[in-house]
């Protein structure tokens, strides 16, 4: 389960993925164009040190973008490039929170879920009252009994396709919702304010 607070955070998560879009030159976004998150899910870290979420926005042309996030209470030691931005969260404190395709946490959860069929986390309330209600959910398709621990990474994008070598083969991030999607198991997601037909999300 992912242990959620209810806090204030600065900038927004909306905030910060519209001031970086627009410098990733697969988003189509210009500078000072606001984006929406439509759909957000979280993946475990088993170690319960990262947050790892996966967000997708609508552009103000109506393009769907796929951005994973991970959050993180220190800085990541050779990740500098995929600094989306640093947050202020009124609970936890000073967050770093990095494009989620150059952190190995997140390579490890989102492999592990494609492999063995697995799915989103549980939202449950960091007070105890309960969970929160899911905006999106995910499944992946594989059936494996399990998938070997991710430590590094090799990200490279190309367009709209950011591959990550994991050291156990490679997962293959779409960062534009309906983009072509490669062979192989996958993992696939719908929102509540979407059609409800599951799209791809990563290879």
């Amino acid at each position: 389960m992912a242990i959620i607070h209810e806090a204030v955070l600065r900038p927004s998560k909306a905030e910060a993925l519209s001031a970086w879009l627009p410098s990733q030159p697969w988003s189509g976004v210009t500078p000072g164009e606001a984006v929406e998150v439509v759909g957000r899910f979280r993946f475990d870290d088993p170690a319960g040190e990262v947050g790892v979420e996966t967000i997708v926005v609508r552009t103000g042309s109506g393009r769907l973008l796929h951005a994973p996030l991970t959050y993180r209470a220190a800085p990541l030691r050779g990740a500098d490039a995929f600094l989306v931005t640093e947050m202020d969260h009124s609970v936890l404190g000073r967050r770093w929170v990095y494009d989620a395709t150059g952190d190995s946490v997140y390579a490890d959860v989102v492999r592990r879920a494609i492999a063995t069929g697995g799915h989103e986390a549980e939202l449950e309330r960091a007070d105890g009252a309960g969970s929160f209600d899911k905006e999106a959910t995910a499944v992946g398709s594989g059936a494996a009994p399990s998938s070997p621990t991710v430590t590094a990474v090799d990200t490279r994008t190309e367009e709209g396709e950011t591959t990550i070598a994991t050291g156990h083969g490679e997962l293959v991030v779409l960062r534009v919702v309906g983009s072509p999607v490669p062979s192989g198991e996958t993992l696939r997601a719908t929102w509540a304010t979407g059609s409800g037909v599951l799209v791809v999300l990563a290879d």
